[in-house]
């Protein structure tokens, strides 16, 4: 027997319609935005004798990037690869890894200066800056924003840092324990992410090459098995996308691309990424589908008239 089948009703078929219009519309917008992006440039200059390492884009096509040589930030315009300087640091600064938070608030690690300051990315102005370690035998080299806190990485020391994100709150000293191992007089811990489920944080140990995900209720280190490569080495900045961890091998010139399962217990080596372009790139951003990175350039003469570029490759 054959039953009848009802007639979809006029408001159906008309919103049936609608549906249908504003999807196609919807993927000609993707399609116009992802060809205007394709037309940005791929490579842009710094000013010279920048000595930059760190790099940060937040929602609007603007990317800001640290010097090492005075702890001041510039500003590249991504679809036209023209910039300014927009904080002037002072002497005896440096910035070297920086987030840019939601309210437009720059979090700038500052080195040996053993700091963590706050700049307002609008203006420029120095907000605030936290002492978070001693004057020497420190590094503090990378920040992650998470939670009500930017969290900081001491590359000679065995201990993460909690800056408070508000204007409350004192510095957290999180120190490491667990499967970490600090190795006395070399760079260890380096870049930072948060885990995919958002609960604690994924560390680059850079000498070694290895990766660990640190618990921030503990500061307990659990050292990620790698499976595809037997190590990082050379890892400084990371990038996470997902369950995607992009990890940049500086003095390599890739980045190694790896999947993460879904406790950040192991990470699988995908690809990796190389560019003829690379000269010691630092740390990497996205935006869209690309990365864009800072060539540190640290095998190179770091003088007042070396030059610099940020370059972007497809992820």
């Amino acid at each position: 027997m054959t039953r009848n089948r009802p007639r979809p009703s006029r408001r159906a078929v008309l919103g049936g319609a609608a549906g249908a219009a504003m999807a196609v519309a919807a993927g000609a917008g993707s399609a116009e935005a992802a060809a205007t992006r394709a037309t940005w440039p791929t490579q842009f200059p710094l000013p010279d004798g920048w000595l930059p390492e760190g790099i940060t884009i937040g929602r609007g096509p603007y990317a800001y990037m640290g010097s090492r040589a005075d702890g001041a930030v510039y500003r590249t315009d991504l679809r036209t690869g023209e910039g300014r300087v927009v904080h002037e640091g002072g002497t005896g600064l440096a910035a070297i890894g920086l987030k840019l938070d939601h309210d437009g608030l720059l979090y700038i690690a500052g080195g040996g200066g053993g700091t963590a300051r706050i700049i307002d990315s609008r203006t420029g102005e120095l907000l605030r800056t936290h002492r978070l370690t001693g004057a020497t035998g420190h590094f503090v080299n990378d920040v992650v924003l998470l939670g009500d806190r930017a969290w900081f990485t001491d590359s000679y020391g065995p201990v993460l840092y909690g800056v408070p994100r508000g204007r409350r709150g004192g510095v957290r000293a999180l120190p490491l324990t667990g499967d970490w191992e600090q190795t006395p007089d070399v760079i260890n811990a380096n870049g930072v992410v948060s885990t995919p489920d958002g609960r604690g944080l994924i560390v680059v140990r850079m000498t070694a090459g290895e990766l660990y995900r640190v618990s921030l209720r503990t500061g307990r280190a659990t050292r990620i098995t790698l499976v595809g490569a037997d190590d990082v080495v050379n890892g400084d900045g990371l990038v996470r996308v997902g369950r995607t961890l992009y990890v940049v091998q500086n003095r390599l010139d890739l980045v190694s691309v790896w999947d993460l399962d879904a406790r950040a217990g192991t990470a699988t080596l995908r690809r990796t990424i190389t560019d003829p372009r690379f000269d010691v790139p630092a740390t990497a951003a996205r935006f869209g589908d690309r990365l864009y990175l800072v060539n540190a350039r640290f095998t190179s003469p770091q003088t007042p008239e070396t030059t610099f570029t940020a370059v972007a490759v497809d992820r």
